[in-house]
């Protein structure tokens, strides 16, 4: 957490309620340990979907499948959304939730590792939600480029690493480090790259909202 709790908690107090099928996949995930995105993301992705109405949506990182239910639900039932997962322990549980939440139609999950799934894939896609390896975010973003339609959203989470990337790497811890690098060579792309608009915003634990011009 990079922002004030109590201020955050304030501003999560004026949330809109989610549907009982994101709570029910909120209490399982704390039941379980498992990580799924803060409530303030869940604020930011429901007002980038309703500004953008996307058709296609690519998340790269689908875990059990929460942030993947909260988009379909919070876009139109034409909105096709493809997923990436390679964590073989949480594939089988996401592909569970989307069959209960009658979601098969909508979303298709990838199995294996999106370095190489990435490559395969033709797009364009209008929505794309990083939420995987930060480590690997720069080297994923050749291939999001390719697939990021024109005036098409680009939304990356964590990437502040919980206030590290403030911090010189000398202070960083030693098995930390080639994140570190990784996130703030991700970060300077995003912000220099010709091809995108993008503004850093300290929320959680820091997001990218980019836009392709």
């Amino acid at each position: 957490m990079i922002v004030d709790e109590r201020m955050t908690s304030f501003i999560n107090s004026y949330a809109s309620p989610n549907s009982e099928a994101l709570d029910e996949l909120e209490r399982y995930s704390i039941e379980t340990n498992v990580p799924i995105i803060r409530k303030e993301m869940q604020s930011l992705i429901k007002f980038l979907l309703a500004m953008k109405s996307p058709k296609n949506i690519l998340e790269v990182g689908t875990a059990i499948g929460f942030s993947a239910v909260l988009m379909a639900e919070n876009s139109s039932k034409k909105t096709m959304i493809t997923t990436i997962e390679k964590y073989e322990k949480r594939i089988p549980i996401a592909k569970e939730n989307f069959k209960k939440f009658g979601l098969n139609e909508r979303v298709k999950l990838l199995e294996g590792d999106a370095t190489d799934i990435l490559k395969e894939l033709k797009g364009p896609y209008d929505f794309i939600f990083m939420d995987a390896a930060k480590g690997q975010y720069i080297n994923f973003l050749p291939d999001i480029l390719r697939l990021l339609s024109k005036d098409g959203i680009l939304l990356t989470d964590n990437v502040m690493q919980e206030g590290d990337i403030l911090e010189s790497k000398y202070v960083v811890e030693r098995r930390n480090r080639t994140i570190y690098k990784r996130m703030r060579e991700y970060l300077y792309e995003l912000t220099h790259n010709d091809m995108l608009t993008t503004v850093i915003l300290p929320i959680g634990d820091g997001v990218t909202v980019s836009i392709r011009k």
